[in-house]
């Protein structure tokens, strides 16, 4: 039954985006043709590399309010590293290594010294930022000799279709499956479903919260090497926000923010959602500041039901 639920929030996310297209396609004229489709597939995959990692990490009863900031900071370090001579290869690596080590200490925080998900990753975000900065001075770092094989993650295409977008399909597919086949994935299901009874299952909970942190960091580093391969710069203030964006997308998806429930195609329907959402208030030329507020009403809704939804299961 709980599959088939999934399911339904799946297929039901899957009609409303097709309805909203089907409007869009009579409202505008450009909505339905290849360089808006292209934009909008552009604009949410990077992104929805980070909505994998937070989907999973909701699952597991956690949240992660410095992916913004550690996707900056990636972008940061592979930057800086780039500019002192370091192949960008290399210097993705460290960058990738360091938003993991983020992710460790934020895990730590919470199974060794017993802070809440929230309040550690705000403590991080905070630092995370605060290091972009430091390290940049606050300028913007311009980084168009990047060798061509390098951009080629961000702006290439195989088959006319950008890279970007099939490697944010190919983390999408292995990380559904996993999710769904593997009993290590299956323990981030029992531990946020019911901790306690985890614990006398067997389930070494505080490992699993750690490494499911780590995963959700490490995603958020990905995601920062690839966009600074698309854009060519690092940006101290790029991000900002953009935590909002995914644990909205991965709650409309059918993730419970008390954990125990959730897909990666749901977090990622949640974002594409999103994504059309924003583009067909573009196109209507709605005011980017009543985009924030119909956005944060369908936030409001999806909490809203996932709320309602929760309070159902316990009455029944």
């Amino acid at each position: 039954m709980k599959l088939k639920f999934k399911n339904l929030r799946e297929a039901g996310l899957i009609a409303i985006i097709l309805m909203i297209c089907i409007a869009m396609s009579f409202a505008s004229e450009y909505f339905l043709t290849w360089e808006n489709m292209r934009a909008m597939l552009l604009s949410f995959s990077i992104e929805g590399i980070v909505v994998v990692g937070m989907a999973v990490l909701l699952i597991v009863g956690g949240i992660d309010l410095s992916v913004g900031s550690v996707v900056c900071l990636a972008m940061v370090i592979v930057g800086k590293l780039f500019l002192l001579g370091l192949n960008p290869w290399a210097a993705s690596l460290v960058a990738i290594v360091a938003s993991a080590g983020i992710g460790l200490c934020i895990g730590l925080c919470v199974t060794k010294i017993g802070l809440s998900h929230f309040i550690a990753s705000l403590a991080f975000m905070v630092i995370a930022r605060g290091l972009s900065l430091a390290m940049t001075q606050g300028t913007p770092q311009s980084l168009f000799t990047l060798p061509a094989d390098f951009k080629f993650i961000g702006q290439g295409t195989i088959a006319g279709i950008p890279a970007v977008i099939l490697i944010f399909l190919a983390i999408v597919v292995v990380s559904d499956f996993v999710l769904r086949k593997s009993t290590l994935l299956r323990k981030v299901f029992y531990t946020g479903s019911n901790e306690k009874a985890a614990r006398y299952a067997g389930i070494n909970v505080d490992s699993v919260k750690l490494w499911v942190t780590v995963l959700c960091a490490t995603m958020a580093g990905v995601a920062g090497v690839i966009f600074t391969a698309r854009f060519g710069a690092a940006t101290p203030t790029f991000g900002v926000g953009m935590e909002l964006n995914v644990i909205a997308a991965a709650v409309i998806g059918g993730a419970s923010l008390k954990g125990g429930s959730g897909t990666i195609y749901g977090a990622v329907l949640g974002l594409a959602l999103l994504s059309v959402v924003t583009s067909s208030l573009i196109l209507l030329d709605v005011s980017v500041y009543w985009q924030d507020v119909i956005k944060g009403g369908i936030l409001l809704a999806a909490v809203s039901l996932d709320h309602w939804l929760s309070h159902s299961k316990k009455a029944a």
